[in-house]
């Protein structure tokens, strides 16, 4: 994996380094020092710069967690991506493990994978190729999911004799129900991008190009759809679905409540309605 290109409030930065790819649309501001854990996918993921969640980098400051607003000691980024192989486990390199060494492994993919899941702006997985075991589930981590027609995804442990352990037994129930989730995860089945569609599993389905990158190109539209909205906003709103959903409805109503109430004194919203008023784009800061 390419080492991360900063970018200027509006621009892209990215990670290249294979088929299926993990696009945010970033409002939250940078602690310095912060890189992705090397856990992702064994030894092939090197250092990359990312948001709130990380590990600090050697000489960092700690980072915080959640969905704090006070992160403000870098410039603004919009947009990051990151691109990743993700079909799934190395198991050539699984297979040279111990017992012993397994359990700490798949906990660390499962941390990361929550990192991902945590991540205080909106997240697409694009899945232009192959997304099997551990690939699926890093996309399930997503909000929004998007693939090309020719894609194939699954969990299929199970014909390994295992069973999902980065979130695939959780996640994939919430997103679209637990009678299929259990079909899918009981015949390890692969779905193409038709399939995964029908079954509510991608939000977009799309025709793949000659470049290979049909769904990767949607989930940019989306990301640039998403970069002109308050940054705070779309943290706290982010936040209240995610909560809500796993709770009852008047608790979830409770917790919109709250998540509202910390858009009230933002400068944004002065600036958005301000920008309403005179007919023109908002000039939000994330203040």
């Amino acid at each position: 994996m390419a080492a991360a290109v900063a970018a200027a409030p509006g621009a892209l930065g990215s990670l290249h380094a294979g088929g299926a790819r993990l696009v945010a649309a970033c409002s939250a501001r940078l602690c310095p020092g912060l890189r992705l854990p090397r856990s992702l996918a064994g030894r092939r993921v090197g250092p990359a710069i990312w948001a709130q969640g990380w590990v600090p980098a050697a000489g960092g400051p700690a980072p915080k967690r959640g969905y704090s607003s006070e992160m403000k000691t870098e410039d603004e980024l919009r947009v990051r991506h990151l691109e990743e192989e993700n079909r799934g486990a190395d198991l050539k390199e699984r297979a040279k493990m111990s017992s012993s060494e397994v359990g700490p492994f798949v906990s660390k993919i499962r941390a990361v994978i929550n990192d991902i899941a945590n991540l205080p702006v909106p997240t697409i997985a694009a899945i232009d190729g192959l997304a099997l075991g551990g690939g699926l589930e890093l996309a399930l981590a997503c909000d929004i999911r998007v693939a090309a027609s020719s894609a194939k995804m699954g969990l299929v442990e199970t014909k390994l004799a295992i069973i999902p352990g980065g979130g695939g037994t959780q996640r994939l129930p919430r997103a679209i129900g637990m009678s299929l989730a259990k079909e899918l995860i009981f015949s390890a089945r692969v779905l193409d991008g038709q399939e995964a569609k029908a079954v509510g599993l991608i939000s977009h389905v799309l025709e793949q190009n000659q470049e290979g990158d049909a769904a990767y190109r949607k989930a940019l539209d989306l990301a640039r759809e998403f970069l002109p909205q308050g940054p705070v906003a779309m943290r706290v709103a982010k936040l209240a679905i995610n909560q809500g959903m796993e709770v009852d409805l008047v608790t979830g109503l409770a917790i919109e409540e709250a998540c509202y109430a910390q858009t009230i004194p933002t400068k944004d919203r002065l600036e958005g309605l301000l920008a309403f008023k005179e007919k023109r784009p908002p000039r939000y800061k994330g203040e």
